[in-house]
């Protein structure tokens, strides 16, 4: 707009221009800022100590490597603390390879979590 308004002028030119940037396909591709913000499902309560709240996700498409040839990885974070825990694995691992991963690395040293918030990744979400 500032560079329209040091070339040209008509009466309602603002309302007509960011009408027709409301309107204008390529504007809206372009200007992400234009589109419907998405909130979060539930409000996530900061936690008051470690261990409460993990966040996890799987980084896959890796090459094999170790021992047993893994080629994904689940991170785990603790949001308090901010600690992120590899857990390698394979992409093809089903939820109960998942749950066995979290629990002989994690939970059976270091206790449990009261809560895991996840992507709802296949991984994990496969046989709810």
């Amino acid at each position: 707009m500032e560079r329209l308004k040091t070339c040209s002028w008509w009466p309602n030119w603002r309302k007509d221009v960011a009408e027709y940037c409301q309107t204008c396909d390529r504007c809206q591709k372009a200007n992400r800022a234009t589109g419907k913000r998405f909130k979060m499902m539930i409000q996530i309560q900061e936690p008051k100590y470690p261990q409460e709240i993990a966040h996890m996700d799987w980084v896959t498409a890796l090459p094999p490597g170790g021992d047993r040839s893994y080629n994904s990885y689940q991170l785990l974070v603790d949001r308090y603390s901010k600690n992120p825990m590899f857990l390698p694995c394979h992409k093809d691992d089903t939820d109960m390879d998942t749950a066995i991963i979290i629990w002989n690395k994690v939970i059976s040293h270091k206790g449990l979590f009261q809560n895991i918030i996840s992507d709802r990744d296949p991984n994990f979400t496969s046989a709810l």
